[in-house]
């Protein structure tokens, strides 16, 4: 990790110590960032960061090749994802695992994974994060009334 200038970290018996050389707003607000940076590192070693993703749709799916990722979501050719250094996937039907000890690759990694197939605003198919909630949109016929009118006309 690159410690910008301005902040200190040194090593004192089993802790990290961050500390800054001066005052300036900047230089406050990075503190706070790198400490909780390098608290982050620490807590992954001891404990992998997972982000788990599920796909939604009729005939999207995931599947492993050795540590590639390949994700059929629908397109003309399937899409193969490798991983970074430190990094690697667990498929478990439509549950996709990012798993690894840097927080920030995991996100990432798990955000371009998301950005493949966003999740639809009308039938909610696609990839979302496990515990993500997305909130329907009504659909034309809803809007207009027409869908209501024609099936109470049938009656």
């Amino acid at each position: 990790m690159v410690i910008p200038k301005g902040i200190k970290v040194k090593k004192q018996d089993d802790q990290l110590i961050v500390s800054r050389e001066n005052n300036i707003k900047q230089t406050k607000a990075l503190h706070g960032t790198i400490r909780q940076l390098i608290s982050n590192m620490v807590a992954g070693i001891q404990k992998e960061w997972v982000k788990k993703l599920k796909i939604i749709g009729t005939g999207y799916g995931a599947s492993l090749s050795g540590k590639d990722l390949i994700l059929s979501l629908g397109l003309s050719h399937p899409i193969t994802i490798s991983p970074s250094e430190g990094i690697y996937f667990e498929v478990d039907k439509d549950i996709i695992s990012v798993k690894g000890c840097d927080l920030f690759k995991v996100g990432k990694i798990a955000a371009e994974i998301r950005n493949l197939r966003l999740p639809d605003a009308y039938k909610g198919k696609g990839i979302r994060y496990e515990n993500e909630v997305i909130k329907l949109k009504p659909g034309k016929a809803a809007k207009t009334g027409e869908g209501v009118e024609k099936s109470v006309a049938k009656s």
